[in-house]
């Protein structure tokens, strides 16, 4: 049954404690939280349509009054959570929506408060979460209940209780993979603190038959295939086991050893460390392991005809590894396992089996060992689940919560002796809640004073008497034909029947039945008519069954076992006990009555489980399965018993304080006793005096459509009520807000209106301070450092560095610096010495080659026509190239008159010739060796730097220069007169390749140069608006030059 985690539709995942009522509003679409609350409470159809609405929202829990009806949900569920489970501790049964811990909650309070015993009766059929449910139960005492070092030991082990049982007692069906074959009753004992101390384990009917025969589809026990699968390699072998349960005959008639659903391995250290938990040592493990494996062994045990046709074992390793397991002589055990020994006045025969027999006998010991080892399993849990308090006496011993998990009502295709026992225990169980039911009820109508009304119930008294009465019952049959001296059979059995009981109204066999019901029986059946229906029994194997022999001999040999378990299961005094053993159904009738008692002296508490299909899908509703369900779990049944009376009751607290605001007279507070404000209230809502008692402590409303009325005009009204509670708190609220606003800016201001006055004041007095400190230092600044002046002077320090931190200068060129005191004027110039040194490191590491170049240039020109020649001002922005005329404008003639000779410089001149100073087009090219004048692809002359004997050049700013050159010189024609648009540029140029830097001349008014054969010229200078060159009439060449700078 998954309902682990996940979300559990509207109740679940909002949390919210919900009284009952308030959910009746949405009853369209999810049904009513309380069956009794059903109008049409006698349909079945109504019945099954409300637990449809609910399943479809997951709301799994509906009541039928206190009891709790649980549909499987085949899904996980958010609704059993730490916060779930305190939601619902110590909250009143209908405060808080249906659930499980309602349940758990309600029986454990009333343990506490009126120290009664409490039990849960929980019952469905396999599959419907019966398991899940107790599991749940348990887990919520675990978390809930007070702690200790000893209650938490007791926990762990009533929780690792389950996996064990479970492991040993569970098994895969058709209908459910984890099915329980056995009845399963818990006392859980509680404290004074209402801890849990301990616990007490009861068990019923084990299926036994499953040991050695599985039906298609279904599995053996869980065990066997956990140890299998789980176990380790060294386990394994020394059990002699193999990892395949398809090795082992009783594992594999089924046809079902792997289920998709169930993983062995997993389940397998759950067990295994459960069995620790409670108090199983290693050799109690060992030994428990080997029985397990023996009965897996024992199916594989094969035996053969001599030629008398008695049986011979045929595998005698296979004796030898049982003798081994078993720890019985494996002599001993062969002679028991294919003879019999036969009592007969005083002496003991022994008879050999045939191979039919010897395989009847190798079963029932197959049974009798894991059954008997079963119930010591129980007994072992038992002992460590003990409470060991010396402080409780028999008269003060503690309370107790029973568990009771049992077998739900089951019809099968094939009915046999289980299903007649189980639905047997039913029956007893059906009347138990049907008398209990009837007496809380007739005792909460004597309490309040309520006249209590006879109810009309069908009583299966009639059906437990028919099969357990005396002499006459079934079960007495029975035992008497297993008991006679004869050849007794089944059929025998069902003649004897037919015999004794056969006008039974609730009995009927196909020899008493009519023509048409013969077509529904077969011979070998029998039919009860339960109160959930009729159910045919096939009377094969009841013998058998219920008779439960094991061969003395067998018993003999079992006793010899030297495993300690076994030696506990099968005592020697069972073979000193002559009297016959009671079968199988009277020890199961002789236990159930017994549990009956124990059941009538507690407070019980139900919980019926409903499988909603057997395909085990989420959210299928099969209608056909839970009709069968609901007849069998007799739930219409009860619902007619509760709703005979009244159908709600509720203290009259309650229900005035929920329906107070419907009547003026009773809202918003009533100041009377609780009974009167009711009885006001519901004479205002207009209840006819038959709807409705009265009662000394509670509302009894016979109708749910009178609360429904109730609840619908409640709803409405919330609407009128909820604004004006809105509008109230909004108010008040408003109110609080602002007076909380109020008194925080209150404080807020007064906090900071000190905060800022306290900071003025320590600034004034940091001022004060400051400015007397710096008046006293300005007074003493001329003397030697002193405590006086110390301020004063670091201050001074401080705000120069400051300043001149503010203000460097920004590059080499910027000859800027502040002022410094006095005290800092060394390291004033110590400081702009080292900023000037790292400028000028700075500005080196950025320079080119080519800039490099560039300043070299520069820096001969500022040498040589800084402040002498009028237009150098206009040259120092601007850059030098490298050359006025590009290699590949020169005519090809005098590249190849130059030869390998590099071109430094060249630029377009004019010549003035030496008669007339007409003007002629050059090309002056700059060579590292000479100067050429050339005129187009002629060499006019070749001026070799070392006969340059000087170079002049005017003032003003013109560009006229002369070369002068030796007069001795016959290659030379005379001083060359040239005229450059970039002179300074080609004058630096020329300057620095002939090294002439030194020999340049600038003359103001006139220059004298030298013409061929000795004879003189002269150039005379003028300041003018233009640049005007021409011959005077004197014969000079005279230049007007324009003034561009003054000086």
């Amino acid at each position: 049954m998954k309902f682990r985690s996940g979300r559990a539709g509207a109740q679940g995942s909002e949390g919210i404690r919900l009284a009952m009522e308030s959910a009746l509003t949405a009853r369209d679409r999810v049904g009513v939280q309380d069956f009794v609350l059903l109008e049409n409470f006698t349909s079945e159809a109504a019945f099954i349509e409300n637990l449809r609405k609910r399943f479809k929202e997951n709301l799994i829990y509906t009541y039928i009054s206190s009891v709790l009806v649980s549909v499987n949900p085949y899904n996980e569920l958010e609704i059993y959570t730490k916060q779930h489970m305190e939601r619902y501790r110590g909250v009143n049964f209908y405060e808080v929506s249906p659930h499980i811990y309602a349940v758990s909650d309600n029986s454990y309070r009333s343990m506490r408060s009126e120290r009664k015993d409490q039990c849960i009766l929980i019952s469905g059929e396999s599959g419907a979460g019966k398991t899940e449910a107790s599991k749940k139960i348990l887990q919520y005492y675990a978390v809930t209940c007070p702690a200790s070092v000893r209650v938490e030991e007791v926990r762990d082990r009533l929780l690792q209780s389950n996996p064990v049982l479970e492991a040993f007692g569970n098994a895969k069906t058709l209908r459910n993979d984890n099915s329980s074959r056995f009845g399963k009753y818990m006392d859980i004992q509680f404290d004074f603190r209402g801890a849990p101390v301990g616990g007490h384990i009861l068990n019923y009917l084990l299926e036994k038959s499953r040991v050695i025969h599985q039906s298609h589809g279904e599995r053996n026990f869980h065990i066997f295939y956990q140890l299998i699968d789980g176990g380790d390699e060294d386990l394994l072998r020394r059990l002699g086991l193999e990892r395949n349960a398809q090795s082992y005959q009783y594992l594999v008639k089924g046809h079902c050893a792997k289920v998709s659903s169930i993983n062995d391995r997993h389940d397998w250290k759950t067990v295994y460390k459960a069995l620790t938990v409670i108090d199983f040592s290693s050799t109690d493990l060992e030994e428990l392991l080997s029985i397990v494996a023996s009965v897996l062994h024992l199916g594989n045990l094969q035996c053969s005809s001599d030629d008398d046709g008695n049986a011979v074992i045929t595998g005698e390793n296979q004796i030898k590894l049982l003798s081994r397991l078993l720890q019985v002589p494996g002599t001993v055990l062969r002679e028991a396992l294919i003879h019999k020994k036969i009592s007969a006045k005083g002496e003991e025969l022994i008879s050999p089996l045939n191979v039919e027999q010897a395989a009847y006998a190798r079963d029932a010991l197959a049974k009798a060992i894991y059954g008997r080892t079963f119930s010591w399993l129980v007994l072992k849990i038992n002992k460590s689940l003990a409470h060991r308090d010396s402080t409780y006496s028999a008269r003060n011993r503690p309370n107790v919560i029973g568990l009771l998990d049992i077998y739900g009502f089951e019809v099968f295709q094939h009915n046999s002796f289980e299903q007649f026992c189980i639905n047997y225990c039913n029956e007893k169980l059906q009347q138990l809640f049907i008398e209990l039911t009837l007496k809380s009820e007739q005792e909460e109508y004597e309490a309040e004073g309520i006249a209590w009304e006879p109810v009309q119930y069908f009583n299966n008294k009639i059906i437990c008497d028919l099969v357990e009465e005396k002499h006459k019952g079934i079960i007495s049959i029975l035992d008497e034909e297993c008991l006679r001296p004869g050849d007794a059979t089944d059929l025998t059995f069902l003649e004897k029947l037919e015999e004794t009981v056969g006008k039974h109204p609730h009995f009927v066999t196909h020899k008493l039945a009519d023509q048409k019901t013969r077509k529904t029986l077969v011979r070998e059946e029998f039919r009860l008519l339960h109160y959930a229906g009729e159910v045919n029994y096939n009377v094969t194997g009841f013998l058998d069954k219920n008779n439960d022999l094991l061969f003395r001999n067998l018993k003999e040999a079992m006793c010899e076992s030297g495993n300690g378990i076994l030696q506990q299961c099968f005592e020697r005094g069972e073979l000193d006990d002559k009297k016959r053993p009671e079968t199988a159904a009277t020890q199961f009738k002789t236990s159930l009555a017994k549990l009956m008692e124990i059941l009538m002296s507690k407070e019980p508490s139900y919980v019926r489980c409903i499988k909603p299909n057997d395909a085990k899908q989420s959210g299928r509703f099969d209608e056909v399965l839970i009709r069968h369900q609901v007849k069998y779990l007799g739930l219409l049944e009860n619902l007619r018993v509760r709703r005979a009376g009244f159908a709600y009751r509720r203290k009259y607290e309650i229900f005035l304080q929920r329906y107070k605001s419907l009547c003026s007279e009773t809202w918003p507070n009533w100041r009377g006793p609780p009974s009167e404000g009711v009885a006001t209230l519901v004479q205002h809502l207009g209840y006819k005096p038959e709807d409705y008692k009265l009662g000394r402590t509670k509302i009894f409303i016979r109708f749910p459509k009178t609360l429904f009325a109730t609840e619908d005009a409640f709803e409405l009204q919330k609407h009128t009520i909820a604004t004006k509670i809105q509008a109230e708190w909004r108010g008040f609220h408003q109110r609080q807000k602002y007076q909380k606003i109020r008194s925080s800016a209150i404080t807020i201001q007064s906090w900071w209106r000190g905060e800022l006055g306290r900071k003025i004041a320590r600034r004034r007095k940091n001022a004060a301070l400051t400015i007397r400190r710096f008046i006293k230092g300005f007074i003493y600044r001329h003397k030697p450092r002193c405590p006086e002046n110390e301020y004063f002077l670091d201050y001074v320090r401080y705000s120069f560095l400051m300043k001149l931190k503010r203000n460097l200068p920004k590059n080499v060129l910027d000859k800027s610096w502040p002022v410094p005191p006095p005290a800092l004027s060394e390291a004033s110039e110590l400081l702009r010495d080292l900023n000037m040194r790292n400028m000028v490191q700075s500005y080196c590491k950025r320079i080119t080659p080519e800039w490099k170049q560039q300043l070299e240039q520069k820096v001969v020109a500022s040498e040589v026509f800084k402040d002498k020649k009028d237009n150098y001002p206009q040259s120092v922005p601007k850059l030098f190239v490298n050359t006025r005329i590009a290699t590949s404008e020169l005519n090809s003639k005098v590249l190849q008159l130059l030869q390998s000779e590099q071109i430094k410089y060249a630029v377009a001149v004019t010549k003035y010739d030496r008669n007339g100073y007409r003007p002629r087009a050059r090309q002056l090219l700059v060579t590292p060796d000479s100067a050429l004048i050339m005129e187009e692809a002629k060499l006019k002359q070749k001026i070799d730097y070392v006969n340059l004997n000087g170079i002049s050049v005017s003032s003003l700013s013109d560009g006229l220069f002369v070369l002068h050159v030796p007069c001795e010189d016959n290659k030379q024609k005379g001083d060359v007169v040239l005229r450059s648009d970039h002179v300074i540029e080609t004058l630096t140029k020329l300057a620095m390749a002939a090294d002439k830097a030194n020999r340049i001349n600038i003359n103001q008014g006139s220059i004298k140069f030298t013409i061929k054969h000795g004879k003189e010229g002269i150039i005379d200078f003028t300041s003018g608006s233009e640049l005007i060159i021409s011959k005077s009439k004197n014969g000079h060449l005279s230049v007007v030059a324009p003034r561009l700078n003054s000086r």
